[in-house]
């Protein structure tokens, strides 16, 4: 099979694709040594056809694709949808919609957390996906017969999936539950990095709004540095260097080279001169203008109740059949046994009245659990 190599035949081929009511969708990349992701290959498959796409191709242009990704009469079938659709984000500038992602689907369908496309391909297309192909170079050329086999197979069997994904959605009324996974997969503001919040992905041990205002200022200029250079973060500095740096504050150059994370010489560089501006302008911000700090709750009691809702999650995980993890998270559950009117999805539509009800009668002491024949089950007092 040969790759789309033409604007011309991609063209066609999603002109054919926008007839029908899905298209699967997936892509290859590499971002080893880019901040951005490198798209190399592109697969759809509709009912009809099956179709890779060479992204590399000199002279091709990806219009009509991302014109078949804003089409909102096809809907958009990918597995773990969220780095494809940054690619998309990064190149066209909008969010490919109307969405469904089989991973989400699977979990509310009780297949698991973040169960894999072969996982799914295997249990409900019979597929066996050979991976050899997995981590091999996508921007070389020619590819291999085995490749685009692989390529191919992630979309072909993913029709299979989806279709039964939807049925079984669908029979058991749990299609709506999609609605709030794929509306965050859809937003912009998932795709949109804004240097400012750059730190919010940091774990720190900084608890001072000094300290925080200096990680803030370093760690927004390494995003942006890392953008404009199209290198990692961590090529520009490691993330263990901008917490140092964020609790020491240097403030000249030979406190910046006494930072044991900091690179010998690193400090004289022209990268030093911008870490120590980015320094000084954390420490001249206002520190009632800073955002909340993430505060550790301190309730003792908290703990063990959060142990028992544990328990409970999993006990109506396995009783519902759906993944403990689209149900709530760990934060989600310290949340509940400290404050049960946390503004949280856990206690908003099917999740409250799934799981939420029950996680605060649990805390209340209006619910009890006990084991029968070997499970767990759930008693009102």
């Amino acid at each position: 099979m040969d790759l789309i190599a033409s604007t011309s035949d991609l063209a066609a081929v999603c002109q054919r694709l926008a007839s029908h009511a899905f298209v699967t969708v997936d892509t290859e990349f590499l971002r080893e040594t880019t901040f951005w992701p490198k798209l190399c290959v592109v697969q759809l498959a509709s009912e009809a056809e099956a179709v890779a796409v060479d992204a590399l191709a000199p002279d091709i242009d990806l219009a009509p694709f991302f014109d078949l990704m804003r089409d909102p009469k096809v809907v958009k079938v990918f597995h773990a949808a969220r780095q494809d659709l940054e690619i998309i984000w990064h190149l066209g500038g909008f969010v490919a919609a109307p969405l469904f992602d089989t991973q989400v689907a699977a979990m509310v369908c009780g297949f698991g957390d973040q169960v894999s496309y072969e996982q799914l391909a295997g249990s409900l297309a019979g597929a066996h996906i050979d991976k050899s192909s997995r981590f091999t170079d996508w921007s070389r050329r020619p590819l291999s017969p085995a490749q685009l086999e692989y390529a191919i197979a992630d979309v072909t069997h993913l029709r299979t999936v989806y279709v039964k994904l939807l049925a079984k959605l669908e029979k058991n009324g749990r299609l709506d539950w999609l609605g709030e996974e794929m509306s965050i997969l859809t937003s912009p503001d998932t795709y949109r990095q804004p240097p400012e919040r750059a730190w919010e992905r940091l774990k720190t041990r900084i608890r001072k709004p000094r300290d925080l205002a200096v990680l803030i200022e370093v760690a927004a200029w390494r995003e942006r540095e890392a953008q404009s250079r199209d290198v990692p973060r961590s090529r520009v500095l490691k993330d263990e260097a901008v917490g140092e740096v964020a609790l020491a504050a240097p403030r000249t150059v030979e406190e910046l080279g006494r930072l044991r994370t900091i690179p010998q010489g690193f400090e004289r560089s022209r990268v030093g001169a911008d870490i120590l501006a980015a320094v000084e302008a954390g420490l001249a911000r206002d520190p009632a203008g800073l955002p909340a700090m993430h505060k550790e709750r301190s309730n003792s009691s908290a703990g063990a109740t959060v142990q028992l809702l544990k328990v409970l999650l999993q006990a109506t995980s396995e009783h519902k059949g759906v993944a403990a993890k689209i149900i709530a998270s760990v934060d989600d559950l310290e949340a509940i046994a400290t404050d049960h009117a946390d503004d949280r999805a856990v206690l908003r539509g099917w999740r409250r009245e799934l799981f939420g009800e029950q996680a605060i009668a649990l805390k209340e002491g209006r619910l009890t659990l006990g084991v029968e024949k070997g499970r767990v089950v759930t008693r009102m007092a």
